[in-house]
């Protein structure tokens, strides 16, 4: 080929050894090895050689379409991620076609679910066939989303599994979205219920769960709770009646309403002999200044009790500025919490995210210059930890206090060891994945798999 092609910043391709027909990927000259999202990689050996087998999901948040995969296994590598993380991953040869022209290249294998694209397109696989115009998009034919589908014979009918309800508000957030794919990806029926949508039918004779058009949904094997606070109390009313009519709820409605009062929250850590920062509740503006007497003066944060991801928290640097926020927020009937503030921390904390009594994964915030907060939202860079066996500890010891089955625990480390912060019902899933490479979602669905398997032996062995 004399004339390079020129490729724009996504472009879609095909893989024919993998049996892709067509992959949409980013083209990236900046990283030198090619990545193929993968998933259940296991390595097997053929007429004396490495080979692997995968499964990939070709379509970004699409569970139901899998490809089963198998290539030469031609290295293993140590590579970094676009997240900063080495990993050792598997590498294969198989040919890239782009139109009517097709060469070989090399691919990694990694799990790609937190990012955009299921497969990223390094320099090596274009160099000396490719040009990159960073500006353009789609320079090989642009397709829609269903004739992508189409490519893929997909069958949508006779879905087994069990049949699982997120009730949620946003159906575009990444971690709903990343919990329906998981849910389809293990063979289950999940739907998404918007929680505004949903009303109750309270009956001693048939107490029902109503969806949009009169749809009833008491035939759910289970529900995910993913509620906004905004929704707390309407989002815990819901589950309170999916839990009465047997549905298994990964969260109960009173652990979620537990975890989103600050105050009890900290109040039932303590109770189970769990160290949080010293921390300070009280009403009258009399007592301002024994309030921050009390927590070791200045500085210190106050809080809000309902704020969340960072929002409602200050940090006051003095006595004096300590005294107008804590005057300011009491003037406006609003319930807060002082708190020591952690200076050691620099700007840090470390989320673990606990599914079913274990640490799953667990990663680093950092906030950005000029903020104390170490929250993603506002900013802040999540990095992958390793975690200590005390911090494990406290972090499962905190969602069981808790009685929550999915959390998101928070950990500061001080100069007095790990402290909790806050402990999470609904936490989010894109910062983690990201950082860790983990796949959490999955996660909560085998979880959900276990307990209502658990749940229904010992429904058959009450009956016998």
């Amino acid at each position: 080929m004399n004339t390079k092609m020129v490729a724009g910043s996504e472009e879609w391709v095909s893989l024919p050894g993998l049996g892709l027909p067509k992959i949409k990927v980013r083209v990236d000259s900046g990283a030198k090895t090619s990545a193929l999202h993968a998933v259940n990689i296991m390595p097997f050996q053929r007429n004396s050689e490495p080979w692997v087998s995968f499964d990939v999901f070709p379509i970004q948040f699409d569970g139901k379409r899998v490809m089963h995969c198998e290539a030469q296994v031609v290295d293993m590598r140590h590579i970094k991620s676009s997240t900063g993380t080495r990993e050792m991953r598997y590498v294969v040869k198989t040919h890239l076609k782009v139109n009517e022209e097709a060469w070989e290249i090399e691919i990694s294998l990694t799990n790609r679910d937190s990012m955009g694209y299921r497969m990223l397109l390094g320099r090596e696989a274009m160099r000396g066939k490719m040009l990159v115009d960073p500006e353009s998009s789609f320079m090989f034919g642009e397709l829609d989303r269903q004739t992508v589908e189409a490519l893929y014979n997909k069958n949508t009918e006779n879905i087994e599994g069990l049949r699982i309800g997120i009730l949620a508000s946003n159906p575009e957030l990444y971690s709903n979205q990343r919990i329906v794919e998981a849910g389809e990806q293990l063979g289950h029926h999940i739907e998404f219920f918007n929680i505004k949508q949903c009303y109750i039918k309270l009956d001693a004779k048939t107490p029902e769960v109503h969806y949009r058009g009169g749809r009833v949904l008491n035939d759910l094997d289970a529900v995910i709770p993913r509620i906004r606070p905004s929704m707390t109390y309407y989002g815990c009313a819901l589950t309170r009646q999916f839990e009465s009519l047997g549905v298994y709820a990964l969260n109960g409605s009173a652990a979620i309403t537990h975890s989103r009062d600050k105050l009890y929250s900290l109040q039932l850590l303590l109770n189970n002999g769990l160290d949080i920062p010293i921390t300070g509740f009280a009403n009258s503006p009399l007592d301002t200044n024994d309030l921050i007497k009390m927590v070791g003066g200045s500085p210190l944060i106050v809080k809000l009790l309902e704020g969340t991801q960072g929002k409602g928290v200050v940090l006051a640097e003095t006595k004096k500025a300590a005294e107008s926020v804590i005057n300011a927020f009491k003037s406006l009937n609003a319930n807060i919490l002082v708190q020591e503030f952690i200076k050691e921390a620099n700007g840090k904390d470390l989320r673990c995210f606990v599914i079913d009594g274990k640490v799953v994964a667990a990663m680093q915030r950092e906030a950005p210059p000029g903020e104390f907060r170490a929250n993603i939202h506002l900013g802040g860079t999540g990095s992958v930890v390793r975690i200590t066996k005390e911090e494990r500890r406290l972090a499962i010891k905190a969602a069981k206090a808790m009685g929550l089955e999915v959390a998101g625990v928070d950990l500061i480390r001080s100069a007095k060891g790990p402290l909790l912060l806050e402990v999470n019902s609904s936490p989010g899933l894109e910062g983690i994945e990201g950082a860790t490479g983990k796949d959490i979602a999955v996660d909560m669905i085998k979880a959900i798999e276990r307990n209502v398997a658990k749940k229904y032996t010992q429904k058959l062995i009450k009956t016998k």
